[in-house]
């Protein structure tokens, strides 16, 4: 197995937990405030991270590796609160494409300055992954009311975020996978915290602890997969992949709460499977 087989077969792990984690999240919410859910879940993951870093007694990684690592996790929640705050506001299903499709556009242009262009092959596999992202978030005519533009500049926002973690976690996974998962995570439910303080959103604690602790560590093993899948794969193929997370919340959508994807969507999950094939050869 090469190098892009190992990066696509972990990016498709990290796409298979984070879809899961995203399923559990959507659930949560509906009994609880979203907020409330991911933060119980990333408190009980960095307690759960820092234990076994420490029980395993890792160095920690150089000053430049760790930083990178907390800057991810800060902003990384930072773009999940502005995420969730556009969803609200309108044009949910524009939204969404738009902050999934510059998630993975901005690390594959980083990287396609940083690293150069990958083979031709290679090429067609992030244009067909691309289009099968927007295919699989964007659901016409799913807006919303409130304010669109206002919702769509947040997205792209909350995208170009989420798309700097990832380049921001690859960097910093030079320094050690499990100390990169840490020191994001803590720095993430740092952002967290310091938003719930302003915020005081309401919820009882029996309501959203267990499934939030369960997405929480499902996206924590996506992490953890994105992470290693970076650390010796080009970053777009690992950071592409693991972007096709969507397509698994509508799977799981579907065989759980019945709720169907549409003709669009399966189309986007079939082009995604081909442009998986094609970042592996």
């Amino acid at each position: 197995m090469n190098t892009s087989q190992a990066a696509a077969g972990l990016g498709l792990l990290s796409a298979s937990a984070w879809g899961g984690s995203d399923f559990l999240g959507g659930v949560g919410a509906r009994r609880a405030p979203a907020l409330l859910v991911v933060g119980s879940g990333q408190i009980f993951t960095m307690i759960l991270l820092l234990a076994v870093c420490l029980r395993l007694r890792i160095p920690l990684p150089a000053h430049f590796y760790m930083l990178c690592a907390l800057a991810g996790g800060f902003e990384g929640s930072l773009s999940l609160v502005l995420f969730y705050r556009a969803l609200a506001m309108g044009a949910m299903g524009l939204t969404a494409a738009l902050t999934g499709l510059l998630t993975a556009l901005v690390p594959v242009v980083f990287a396609l300055f940083h690293d150069g262009l990958p083979g031709p092959v290679a090429c067609c596999g992030l244009g067909a992954g691309l289009v099968a992202i927007w295919l699989i978030t964007h659901t016409p005519g799913a807006s919303g009311g409130g304010t669109p533009k206002a919702a769509l500049l947040l997205g792209a926002v909350a995208g170009a975020g989420f798309g700097v973690q990832m380049i921001l976690f690859k960097i910093a996974s030079a320094g050690g996978v499990l100390w990169t998962m840490t020191l994001g995570r803590t720095a993430g439910v740092t952002a967290l915290l310091l938003v719930l303080a302003a915020m005081r959103p309401g919820g009882k604690a029996r309501s959203f602890l267990p499934i939030g602790i369960l997405a929480g560590t499902l996206d924590t093993i996506g992490n953890g997969f994105y992470v290693w899948a970076a650390s010796f794969g080009r970053l777009e193929v690992a950071a592409l992949i693991g972007s096709l997370y969507p397509g698994v919340t509508i799977l799981l959508a579907a065989a759980v709460l019945r709720e169907w994807p549409t003709g669009r969507q399966m189309a986007g999950m079939a082009l995604a499977l081909a442009a998986v094939a094609l970042l592996s050869t």
